[in-house]
């Protein structure tokens, strides 16, 4: 490896760069029907956790800026899967919830996880394993489900 330390082939990061892209690009086919991107769904999938929260608190949680977060907390609830509150006691935080249609949506969104196993041809242990060994570039501890 010492002759090829600087091949492309042999890069971390390219490895993960075109991995985060093909993650995207697979899920794509699986949310389209549900009338979402991925990272809409990364929002829902915050917010079935836990609503509501604020728009702060979901940017930490996603590792996304607020500004970023922003046009896609706009674009949910221009489709009614959310809503966006000011606080009464800090007019300054912005708090998003999920409406009926929200949660309701959580339902049809079981199926992506298997879905995207069955795309890729891995167990949930496979993927559990690939996301665990990721979780340390994320920041992040490992979680017992897979997502």
């Amino acid at each position: 490896m010492t002759e090829n330390v600087l091949a492309l082939e042999n890069q971390l990061c390219f490895a993960v760069v075109t991995a985060a892209r093909n993650v995207v690009a697979l899920y794509r086919p699986v949310l389209e029907p549900l009338g979402l991107t991925h990272p809409q769904y990364l929002v829902l999938l915050a917010l079935w956790e836990r609503s509501p929260r604020s728009l702060g608190d979901l940017a930490g949680e996603l590792a996304m800026e607020p500004a970023t977060l922003s046009p896609l907390i706009k674009r949910l609830e221009s489709q009614g899967r959310v809503t966006r509150t000011r606080r009464t006691d800090d007019e300054r935080v912005l708090d998003i919830a999920l409406t009926e249609q929200g949660e309701a949506l959580r339902k049809d969104a079981l199926q992506v996880p298997h879905q995207i196993m069955e795309r890729v041809g891995m167990d949930s242990a496979e993927i559990m394993a690939v996301r665990d060994a990721l979780v340390r570039f994320a920041g992040r501890a490992p979680v017992a489900a897979a997502g």
